[in-house]
């Protein structure tokens, strides 16, 4: 069972006066509210809320700016909290419902209709947690919370599924979702959206690298999930074989890039603008190599139609810490796919 594309012909709204409101806080988020509000099928008027702090947010926002945003959707300049929640919108975008500042908007105003967009693997965490038999606090993964935060992580729970039994809960993916969670899903009322990048797919391509090969860059280094020495070992190995051209993750730190910036076989770009969109003009004779990450579906998803092979190496055992349980292990397996098994 795969995620079905919405269907704006049977099922979007018609009433010019649905307003949306979105916090979002990191790129992936922005680009995924631009998409649901491009297929047209929630609101027409959305107004975006950008995260305060953020560089990458920044750089993206420009970007999108320079290139022209969709008709009706406006950005307005960077807060530190989601203040814009506070209004009197009829659709609530939410990019991060494990964020105790977004819980704490979601207990506080009346219920509407929730569109959850992707935030990486956490939007298949949040699934597993809304659809399990009883309530369940929204918490990270990998994180020990508090009594307090644990209480409000329960009582958003509790709200969300509320929302879904009456049909108010929507997920907005650009993920290939197991059948099993997706029959779930369905149980509990959540409505599962999938989309592939309409709206940047109709953009003209942009710039493409001198260099054939695109080696992505992870942050899990950085998260203490695997260990230094072997994941620069294996980019190294890469520019052995050709050129290479690195784009780091936006959360990477200096214990990857200040080695890979010394190499010169490796060309590392500025970190800033979402692959999704730094990446949009690769062609046939590009190949972009990535550790397992949702990046890995989301260019195969923009980049299968022009030829561009995207490949996902899975991580050997001894590359993990000891903070990378096996559940998240199997999990990031499963990104290890062959690129005509991905919708």
């Amino acid at each position: 069972m795969k995620s079905t594309l919405f269907s704006t012909s049977s099922q979007a709204r018609t009433d010019d006066l649905v307003t949306a409101a979105a916090w979002v806080e990191t790129p992936l988020q922005l680009l995924s509210v631009l998409e649901a509000h491009h297929i047209g099928g929630f609101a027409r008027h959305t107004r975006v809320l950008p995260r305060a702090g953020s560089t990458a947010l920044v750089d993206t926002v420009a970007a999108l700016t320079r290139i022209g945003l969709p008709d009706g959707l406006t950005v307005l300049p960077p807060e530190p909290t989601p203040s814009l929640y506070r209004t009197n919108a009829d659709i609530w975008f939410v990019g991060d419902a494990f964020s105790g500042q977004v819980q704490r908007a979601l207990l506080s105003g009346r219920t509407r209709d929730y569109v959850i967009v992707d935030d990486g693997l956490a939007t298949i965490h949040l699934l597993r947690l809304l659809t399990r038999r009883t309530a369940t606090p929204l918490e990270r993964a990998r994180v020990r919370s508090s009594p307090p935060r644990r209480a409000l992580g329960l009582a958003a729970a509790v709200k969300l599924r509320a929302a879904a039994r009456a049909g108010r809960l929507t997920v907005f993916t650009v993920l290939p979702l197991p059948d099993q969670l997706l029959r779930d899903a369905a149980a509990v009322g959540i409505r599962v959206v999938g989309h592939d990048f309409p709206w940047l797919r109709s953009l003209p391509g942009g710039s493409a690298p001198d260099e054939d090969r695109v080696v992505l860059g992870s942050a899990m280094v950085r998260d203490g999930l695997l260990h230094a020495e072997p994941y620069l070992a294996w980019v190294a190995g890469q520019a052995r074989e050709e050129p290479v051209v690195y784009y780091p993750h936006r959360r990477e730190d200096a214990r990857t890039l200040e080695p890979l910036n010394a190499d010169p076989r490796v060309r590392v770009v500025p970190q800033g603008l979402p692959a999704e969109l730094a990446l949009r003009g690769l062609g046939e004779r590009h190949r972009v190599v990535s550790l397992p990450s949702t990046a890995v579906t989301s260019l195969r998803v923009l980049l299968g139609r022009h030829g561009v092979t995207v490949e996902a190496v899975p991580v050997p055992e001894t590359w993990w810490t000891d903070q990378a349980s096996p559940g998240l292990r199997a999990h990031l397996s499963t990104f290890v796919a062959d690129q005509k098994d991905t919708p």
